[in-house]
């Protein structure tokens, strides 16, 4: 009797014995235990997207992205995977990406708007196998930009984000943050005293070298030309009623208008804007657009709430521009004030040259 409770015992004290062991066991790390009919762990990273370097400060990735490319480079910069996505999930909020990689540190670089069907950037040469992260460029379509076609020298919008990350199990969590490389840059000409502004009779260009990027998305201007944007739509828009002269029948103020898109703008860029009139080819705005919209930084946008620190930072938050120009009766600029968007910029005394 004795001798069967002390094997009972033994018993009970291996079984006990045995069960931490086989719990010990599962604890161990995923890279070192694998178990027959069992999944191995999981192992990687799950990327999340956010556009929020606006002049909203809230993320637009999911109304405003709707084709990504992902590059993949391992820790010595050696190209290692990519990953493209088209379909409705980037306009989900909850869209996140997940990689299984091997273990170890990844940079991983984001492009918006590359593999959409009008898309108008591209990579100049895909990686492959020999790539490393530093032979990555991105180029804007030049025949896009100077086509006889207006409606097809719009932009398709080109975003940038990128982040270095190391893979875990049960998938490292990280976040891109993108920013936006194209603007649109709407011009308006209104008659200071009211009446009508012909569209026709007027030609809009903004000339940049801004056609070729980095793999760091800084521009490369050396050896390249410089692209002449012109408008890919304009009009004309009637936006009240006036008294003009001496007569005391009100007649309709209608502004002229045209848009452009351009590739990024960066401070210490020579980027310039013409306005000439038709008739005689004479410039009647020809000043540096950088130095122009920067003054609008200086005065409103370094103060709360914004609180952006340099004019940088303002041309890579903000993507759409409007300018008014106020012209008198023989069609010359009253090159005292602007307003671009909605505010007013005084430019007495500031030379333009």
């Amino acid at each position: 009797m004795l001798k069967k409770q002390i094997n009972k015992i033994i018993s009970s004290l291996t079984g006990a014995a045995l069960c931490a062991v086989s719990v010990g066991l599962t604890l161990q790390s995923c890279q070192d235990m694998v178990y027959d009919g069992l999944d191995p762990c999981k192992h990687g990273v799950t990327l999340r997207f956010v556009y929020d370097y606006n002049m909203e400060f809230a993320n637009a990735f999911p109304s405003q992205v709707d084709c990504l490319t992902l590059y993949v480079y391992n820790e010595n910069g050696e190209y290692v995977t990519t990953r493209t996505v088209t379909g409705p999930e980037l306009a989900d909020e909850d869209y996140r990406m997940t990689l299984d990689l091997e273990s170890g540190s990844y940079h991983f670089v984001a492009y918006g708007g590359l593999a959409c069907d009008k898309a108008t950037f591209s990579i100049t040469d895909e990686p492959g196998q020999t790539s490393i992260d530093t032979d990555r460029r991105v180029e804007i379509d030049r025949q896009r930009v100077l086509s006889a076609e207006p409606g097809k020298r719009k932009l398709h919008d080109m975003f940038f984000g990128d982040l270095t990350l190391a893979t875990a199990d049960s998938y490292a969590r990280g976040t891109v943050k993108m920013m936006k490389n194209t603007n649109n840059i709407r011009i308006v000409l209104q008659q200071e005293n009211g009446g009508t502004v012909d569209v026709n009779e007027f030609e809009f260009e903004i000339t940049d070298n801004n056609s070729l990027f980095n793999h760091d998305n800084l521009l490369i201007t050396e050896n390249i030309a410089p692209l002449s944007y012109t408008p890919w739509t304009t009009g004309q828009k009637q936006t009240g009623v006036s008294i003009v002269g001496n007569s005391v029948v009100p007649v309709p103020v209608v502004v002229a208008y045209a848009e452009l898109s351009t590739s990024r703008l960066m401070s210490k860029s020579a980027t310039r804007l013409v306005i000439r009139r038709k008739a005689d080819k004479q410039a009647i705005v020809d000043f540096p657009l950088i130095k122009y919209l920067e003054l609008l930084c200086s005065d409103y946008y370094k103060e709360p709430p914004y609180n952006i620190k340099d004019g940088q930072e303002y041309l890579d938050r903000e993507s759409n521009y409007e300018l008014f120009f106020f012209l008198s009766p023989n069609q010359s600029w009253i090159n005292t004030h602007i307003v671009v968007n909605d505010w007013i910029v005084r430019i007495n005394n500031i030379d333009f040259s």
